[in-house]
């Protein structure tokens, strides 16, 4: 079955379910995982009215004017008595608003002499300060299940009292490369083979979207080795496999897959690169295989297949990182499929062109690229200057 590349996703998105259960980990390690609890406010936030700024608490009925300074309040104190008609508080940021006041004024703002303090504005009630509970109030929903803990999350589940939380357990994602032409890393390869860069380059992308790799060894291009290496692969909780999936002579991974009552769900999507991509279910595991050129490789996980590993883990609409940019030169395609390019993007972000590349197999271009394109299948042309959406790498 052949999709486009949104019909793609949304089948991911639909077909993989959350699954992976929980396990609880220390706060400081939390950072990069899902969450699977929800998370409520242990108290009001904040707890009492905070100062915003440094300055004076008066009551804005008496401004402008000249007010009498009856004390001081700083952060981490509560002032005893109350603010009086006539009167203010010196205050520091953070700091509880005394009672009678229902402003704060910044210093930049007041001039003082002794005692007094002089202000020539107005103020209105509510200036300067955030009320108790404007952020939250005991017992509310702070954080969702399926939120991904950054360091935000971080800073607020220690807010609420947190010193460990529930996330959703890792899944273990088994990367499976196929092919005659391919050798190790390590290994000296002759003229006709190539080193195993997807493997590595999956590896890092799995880990990336939440995953825990596992490299298989590479499965030769014939049914034994292939059959074997699959049945490996399926014992892991997804599993990736690299090549194999055109339709030369040779690519049988399609073809051993339904060996073992495999349902296919698509395996062709109109993008370039990686069109030849397959998504399944076999002994209740998912599969992607993807093609087997690097550009393809990297360009079909992190647009389709990281949805999965990302649903797996509870995120229920995972997101794809894009932006608009402005083009610096002109730029064409051919219409039909949705064309992932690299690309080169400023590092403020506001422009981008397209990089020199020789095709999906060209990883010097790759890794010199920091995004790539994303050409609409329906339109044909950019001018320089025209806004082009752009995936950030």
């Amino acid at each position: 079955m052949t999709l486009t590349f949104l019909e793609a996703r949304a089948c991911v998105c639909r077909e993989v379910k959350p699954n992976m259960g929980a396990e609880s980990v220390p706060l400081p390690d939390a950072v990069g995982r899902v969450l699977a609890q929800e998370v409520r406010a242990d108290r009001d936030y904040p707890p009492f009215p905070r100062s915003a700024r440094d300055g004076f608490a008066v009551r804005a009925a008496d401004l402008p004017g000249e007010l009498r300074v009856t004390g001081e309040v700083r952060a981490g104190e509560v002032y005893s008595g109350s603010v009086q008609p006539g009167e203010a508080v010196e205050i520091m940021t953070g700091a509880p608003l005394p009672d009678g006041a229902d402003a704060v004024v910044m210093i930049e703002h007041a001039i003082r002499s002794g005692d007094r303090v002089h202000i020539d504005r107005t103020a209105k009630s509510g200036d300067n300060f955030n009320p108790r509970a404007i952020e939250a109030r005991h017992g509310d929903l702070v954080l969702s299940r399926g939120k991904p803990i950054g360091f935000a999350e971080v800073a607020l589940l220690a807010t609420v009292g947190l010193q460990s939380v529930s996330v959703a357990r890792q899944p273990r994602v088994a990367i499976l490369p196929t092919g005659d032409e391919i050798v190790e890393p390590g290994e000296q390869p002759q003229a006709h083979q190539i080193r195993n860069s997807n493997a590595a380059s999956l590896a890092a992308q799995v880990r990336r979207a939440g995953g825990v790799p596992q490299i298989l060894p590479i499965a030769r291009d014939n049914s034994a080795s292939t059959r074997m290496q699959i049945q490996r692969g399926l014992e892991a909780d997804m599993l990736l496999l690299s090549g194999g999936v055109s339709a030369g002579k040779y690519d049988i991974v399609e073809k051993i897959l339904a060996e073992f009552a495999a349902e296919f769900f698509f395996d062709r999507v109109l993008i370039q690169p990686g069109q030849p991509l397959v998504f399944g279910r076999a002994q209740g595991k998912f599969f992607f295989g993807l093609p087997g050129n690097p550009g393809s490789t990297m360009i079909t996980f992190e647009t389709i297949a990281r949805a999965a590993i990302e649903r797996m883990q509870g995120i229920a609409d995972p997101a794809l990182p894009l932006l608009r940019s402005r083009l610096t030169k002109p730029f064409r395609h051919k219409p039909g499929l949705t064309r992932f390019l690299t690309a080169n993007l400023s590092a403020d972000g506001s422009t981008v062109e397209a990089a020199t590349s020789h095709g999906s197999g060209d990883v010097v271009s790759l890794a010199r690229c920091n995004a790539f394109l994303l050409a609409d299948p329906e339109r044909e042309s950019w001018d320089a200057g025209d806004d082009i959406q752009v995936l950030l790498k």
